[in-house]
């Protein structure tokens, strides 16, 4: 006997007390029945009228818009973009708070999934509790840096350009995105329509003039005439066919690269692979990672999910000619560019594969330093053993999710390692994301 279908509860509206941040761009609330509410546009010790967006009768907890807010609290700021708010562009977690504020919340965050997760204060994760902010994002209160250097722009069925609505396909037209680095916002992607066309990623290197547009057409359509207000090159996007199962990337005109300038060098990235989407990040995270691991001559390093090479350079002329630097990287662009990027290093090897899969197969048996900068769902039980049993005298983890930081850290202390020190970053300004450094080192080390 089927049971009855739960009554949807969206459109529903509730008066509630704000409670604590969550990870994800959200405060908890509960209804007057005990039923749990993830309220977004909200600031924890608010009273505000949250009106539900997901979810039905008896689900363990709805997701809610705050759409009045009754009580404000004094971290609250009137949200400087226009298109920021209850049910329109998704991008921004923290438009409404103060920018202290914002890393405030954040901290909050990675206190409590390291607490919930790892079992760690954080005094024992070596961390002083603070969020840094980076080096030129100090703005007035009611304002927001702009600092994206890649943005993602989804196209409707008009053609316009606009960000992905909160949790939705949805497009949510723009005219202008507040956070977008002014390279980007030059362009003028925004101010044309792009007829036949679902997807324009624009990018602006930081460190050189390479600006560049990369489409992904419509099934079945085609490629407009691309005529922006400044020099760029253009990539196009095509979908996997029979049994590929990558998108295929093609150069229409320009370079098939943008070249971006951190820690003295210059880094070729092409399409697919990862580069930092601040224009401050690489540096920061670069200083943060050698400052912990202090590289010595002679050491030999891994880098691990490596990207285009930006640890492995830098370990790799720290530790010498008589050094060595493995990198691993699983796309196969981001090898390619990689190994152009550190062919004058002759002693950093970087291989082409899956870290789970590549690293057993290198017959490596210890290491003295690690680096890993995995992607945002951590790295999971069996490589966190694997790399412990290295032996490396320091670790550096960067992470881009307190919770896969927080688990990796548990795993990590079953296995010999605890953190020496932990630093976070604010490299995702009015989002709720946020970058960590974690420094390990042996726990028979540190007794």
């Amino acid at each position: 006997m089927q049971s009855e279908p739960k009554a949807s509860l969206v459109g529903e509206e509730y008066e509630v007390e704000v409670g604590p941040v969550a990870h994800g761009g959200h405060c908890i609330a509960r209804t007057a029945e005990g039923q749990v509410l993830f309220v977004r546009h909200a600031l924890p010790g608010e009273r505000v009228v949250a009106r539900v967006t997901e979810g039905e009768e008896g689900a363990r907890f709805l997701r809610a818009d705050a759409v009045r807010v009754l009580d404000a609290a004094k971290d609250r700021v009137e949200a400087p973009c226009p298109f920021a708010g209850p049910g329109k562009c998704g991008g921004c977690d923290w438009q409404h708070a103060a920018p202290g504020a914002q890393r405030r919340l954040k901290a909050e965050v990675i206190t409590e999934q390291l607490a919930r997760l790892a079992g760690l204060t954080p005094e024992e994760a070596g961390w002083d509790g603070t969020v840094e902010p980076a080096p030129g994002d100090k703005v007035a209160r009611g304002e927001v840096p702009a600092w994206r250097t890649r943005v993602q722009y989804a196209v409707d069925e008009q053609g316009r350009p606009g960000l992905r609505r909160h949790r939705s396909h949805e497009v949510e037209p723009i005219d202008h995105c507040l956070i977008a680095a002014p390279g980007v916002t030059e362009l003028g992607v925004e101010k044309r329509e792009w007829p036949q066309i679902s997807t324009v990623e624009a990018i602006a290197a930081t460190g050189s003039s390479d600006r560049q547009v990369v489409l992904t057409p419509r099934p079945g359509g085609r490629l407009p005439l691309v005529e922006l207000d400044r020099p760029v090159s253009v990539l196009r996007v095509s979908e996997p066919r029979g049994r590929e199962r990558t998108r295929l990337v093609h150069r229409v005109h320009g370079r098939p690269f943008v070249r971006e300038r951190a820690a003295g060098r210059t880094w070729r990235v092409g399409e697919g692979g990862f580069w930092q989407v601040h224009p401050k990040a690489a540096d920061v995270l670069v200083e943060a990672v050698m400052q912990g691991l202090m590289p010595r001559r002679g050491e030999m390093g891994l880098d691990l999910y490596c990207g285009v090479g930006l640890f492995a350079g830098a370990i790799g002329e720290r530790v010498g000619e008589r050094g060595a630097v493995l990198g691993i990287e699983s796309s196969k662009r981001a090898v390619e560019d990689a190994r152009h990027n550190l062919q004058d290093l002759e002693r950093v090897r970087i291989e082409h594969g899956k870290v789970e899969q590549v690293l057993p197969r290198t017959g490596i048996t210890e290491a003295d330093l690690i680096v890993l900068d995995p992607p945002r769902a951590g790295a999971g039980k069996e490589t966190v053993t694997r790399l412990a049993a290295l032996g490396a005298r320091r670790i550096a983890y960067v992470a881009c999710d307190p919770a896969a930081l927080a688990r990796d850290l548990k795993y990590f202390r079953e296995a010999g390692y605890a953190p020496r020190r932990t630093r976070a970053f604010d490299l995702f300004p009015v989002t709720h994301h946020v970058e960590c450094v974690a420094i390990l080192e042996p726990v028979a080390k540190r007794s």
